[in-house]
């Protein structure tokens, strides 16, 4: 499936090395300005090549609307967005092609279809990410109108975890981290994985804030399932925590629950979401990454033909794929609470009447 969303949904297409890629987002509703440098200023937040810190591939993401936006405004129908590519060096994986790379796609997507495009992974090249954050700018501008802002930034490198939690030096970093206490020694492991020729993994944290209570569907569409399912969907994500997330099943109900006052609740173990609900706090996942499985060390793989041999990669790839993949986590959450305000709509008469009587 390359569908995402329900009611506010999208389509993405393309290859890694192929012409273009590029998403059709459906369910927009009509008169939403669309800001196309904001569409752009996202799109350079996950574009390659801007440091030391990410693949040496450059790109310049430039993003082109080809339908669905009418001086300046969506007209309510889909909404075609394409960026087209411009820096493929195909010749790299020519030494690849017969063979599977350890910790990449090519051995299942091969297993599945029969054939599989190796030149940077084709489809299955987190390449394909662009077109997701060029999705998410659109549902940002939809939630922007409603006062809720989705933020993001990495809270930990190779284990090394931050301590605090600051979104706003978030884009002053060039490894967008959240702890500038920490950020130095962040830096330096992936620095010193790459300078190895290898990689290490990451962890991102989203904040949702300024969700109203009631976003979410019982029982088989949650908010909290849902945000899973779009996290876990991100290339080389393997691990996603909701509030308190895998530590909640160390402790006991009476430090887990989140006390209730008039004012709001006291704490928020709960990351904002109870029965699959948004309660009106602050929505918090993590998001959990692998390292990167392009690394330049000598591997043991096989062929297309059983033949055990030897890997030795080239080409260009992110040390740690955690730093640009916040930002794509950062907008498959805002697709998924427009998608989830939208379903929402109808959930009350009250709310049908608003709108027809």
């Amino acid at each position: 499936m390359n569908h995402f969303g329900k009611a506010f949904c999208f389509t993405t297409f393309g290859e890694s090395h192929g012409k273009a890629i590029g998403c059709v987002l459906d369910g927009v509703p009509a008169g939403l300005a669309i800001d196309e440098t904001f569409i752009q200023c996202e799109l350079d937040r996950r574009r390659p090549g801007q440091n030391k810190f990410a693949t040496a591939r450059k790109e310049a993401d430039t993003v082109e609307i080809l339908s669905g936006v009418f001086e300046g405004k969506s007209t309510g129908t889909p909404i075609a967005l394409i960026i087209f590519n411009e820096n493929q060096k195909s010749g790299d994986y020519e030494n690849v092609k017969n063979l599977f790379r350890p910790g990449h796609a090519d051995f299942t997507y091969f297993h599945k279809y029969g054939l599989r495009d190796y030149r940077g992974g084709g489809r299955s090249s987190a390449r394909e990410t662009a077109a997701r954050v060029a999705a998410g700018a659109v549902a940002k501008l939809l939630l922007k109108t409603l006062h809720i802002e989705v933020k993001s930034g990495v809270c930990a490198i190779g284990g090394i975890e931050a301590t605090q939690y600051d979104f706003k030096r978030v884009a002053q970093s060039p490894i967008y981290a959240l702890d500038e206490t920490v950020e130095k020694a962040q830096e330096e492991a992936i620095m010193e994985a790459k300078n190895a020729h290898d990689s290490v993994g990451g962890v991102a944290l989203i904040h949702i804030c300024g969700a109203p209570i009631g976003l979410g569907e019982p029982l088989y569409y949650k908010l909290d399932a849902l945000l899973a399912e779009a996290m876990m969907g991100i290339n080389g994500v393997k691990g996603v925590e909701i509030g308190e997330g895998f530590h909640a099943s160390a402790l006991k109900g009476s430090q887990n629950n989140d006390a209730i006052r008039k004012e709001g609740f006291v704490s928020n173990h709960s990351g904002g979401i109870l029965g699959g609900i948004s309660n009106g706090d602050t929505i918090a996942c993590k998001v959990y990454f692998k390292p990167t499985p392009s690394i330049f060390i000598t591997q043991d793989t096989i062929t297309n033909e059983d033949d055990e041999v030897e890997c030795s990669l080239k080409g260009r790839h992110d040390p740690c794929i955690a730093v640009r993949g916040s930002v794509v986590a950062e907008s498959m959450a805002a697709l998924v609470v427009a998608d989830l305000l939208l379903l929402n709509m109808g959930t009350r008469l009250e709310h049908l009447q608003k709108i027809y009587l």
